[in-house]
């Protein structure tokens, strides 16, 4: 009888563990949907936003681009927290930033502005690393792609609200520091809800490490050649969406096609909405199969095809959103050098590998926002619009990149279930 009893107790045990793991799961998540809007939502009023700043396409592109001069490095920083404090201590306060950051956004003036935008980078790197390393900290590893990928489908959701749902409110006339004000609003409310609904111990307790072991955990996983590969593929998978779609998407489509706002909106809108589908889809089709390697590349292949099509195609030969569609689906691959770098690496420096791909990966965002727009503006010689073959070679190089992706995956190592042993959790 006791043997009974201890064993009820276990499974009552694993059930209430598993609960917690799930409401861990799903209020980050609802942090990180938060963060996604604020990051696309500037690309449905740029606009408004140049006659506020009085700024030039190029200027204006740059200041909306300080969100990952602080997200990139600040990932870094939220995998070491992580790892050392838990996300029931580190996630309320980065809903703190990026709320503090809309509010400064709003109040105009370039300075201020530039300020908010940079500490809304911040906080949601805080945000992102702290939705990945939840789900694949909590479950088991032969799920981890399909959380992570579901993980991603929350952020793209946010991206895809930020574009479609926020379009209608600044075209009816909402003021654009109005919409700033709310979603501050918003950041505070969500950090509530963060700190009452994350469990104590939804997570491992944070080691008593030095300082000396969080730098040896940023070493392990820096010596590693593995992690660089990770981050590198999914840093050029992701330059499509957070810099082509999400910047530049809706006023290509305007300058380069004469669509209507509303029309260029719902179809810039659409690559996100992809996301949704195809992180998830692509995670579980990668655990399905044991592998992450023939997913990635095969995924890279068709947003290749994709892109071609989005720049150089006859307009109306596909369906109405089919292609920014499918290309936000397949590039959805991204999310699975996540699950890699995990895998490749200690798992007592979980968050700080999700931290370091973080950092890589948004690093090309950074880095590269600033220079597409500079090329822009050069090749059209400052016009005030731009032309078809303006955007055409400008963004040529990202099918460049997608390709050099897939070459690079070759030396990926596979980690999928296919390839190890499977653990007892699983």
């Amino acid at each position: 009888m006791s043997q009974i009893a201890e064993h009820r107790a276990e499974e009552r045990k694993a059930s209430g563990s598993s609960k917690q793991a799930a409401i861990a799961w799903l209020v980050a998540a609802l942090l990180y949907f938060y963060q996604y809007v604020l990051r696309s939502a500037p690309s449905v009023m740029m606009p408004q936003l140049s006659q506020a700043f009085g700024l030039s396409a190029l200027g204006l592109a740059s200041l909306v681009g300080l969100f990952y001069y602080g997200y990139s490095p600040f990932s870094l920083v939220a995998g070491a927290a992580l790892d050392r404090l838990g996300p029931r201590r580190v996630m309320p306060i980065a809903a703190g930033i990026i709320a503090l950051g809309a509010l400064l956004f709003s109040m105009g003036g370039t300075n201020v502005a530039s300020a908010g935008r940079f500490l809304q980078g911040v906080g949601a790197a805080f945000a992102a690393v702290g939705a990945i390393y939840i789900a694949s900290t909590n479950f088991a590893p032969s799920r981890a792609a399909t959380l992570i990928g579901a993980t991603q489908m929350f952020g793209m959701a946010g991206g895809s609200a930020g574009q479609f749902a926020v379009a209608p409110l600044i075209s009816n006339g909402l003021a654009w520091e109005s919409f700033w004000k709310f979603i501050a609003v918003a950041g505070v409310a969500i950090g509530v809800i963060l700190i009452f609904l994350l469990p104590r111990e939804s997570v491992r307790k944070p080691s008593d490490g030095s300082w000396q072991k969080m730098l040896g955990a940023f070493g392990t996983v820096f010596r590693n050649p593995q992690s660089i590969l990770c981050g590198l593929i999914a840093g050029l998978l992701f330059i499509p969406t957070t810099i082509f779609d999400m910047i530049w998407g809706v006023r290509y489509l305007q300058e380069a096609h004469g669509m209507e706002y509303a029309t260029a909106v719902m179809r810039s809108a659409a690559v996100p909405l992809g996301w949704i589908i195809g992180c998830p889809l692509l995670g579980f089709i990668s655990d399905r199969l044991g592998k992450r390697k023939p997913v990635i590349i095969g995924a890279s292949i068709i947003l290749i095809i994709c892109l071609g099509f989005i720049l150089f195609g006859e307009r109306n030969v596909f369906p109405p959103y089919s292609l920014a569609l499918l290309a936000g689906l397949v590039s959805g691959a991204a999310m699975l050098p996540y699950t890699i770098i995990k895998e490749v690496n200690p798992p007592e420096v979980g968050g700080t590998a999700t931290g370091v791909i973080n950092f890589l990966n948004f690093t090309f965002s950074a880095l590269l926002g600033p220079v597409f727009g500079w090329l822009l503006r050069h090749l059209s010689q400052g016009a005030p619009q731009m032309e078809l073959a303006h955007y055409q070679f400008a963004f040529a190089p990202l099918m460049v990149g997608v390709a050099l992706a897939i070459v690079l995956t070759f030396f990926l190592k596979e980690t999928g279930s296919a390839v190890r042993p499977i653990s007892v959790e699983e």
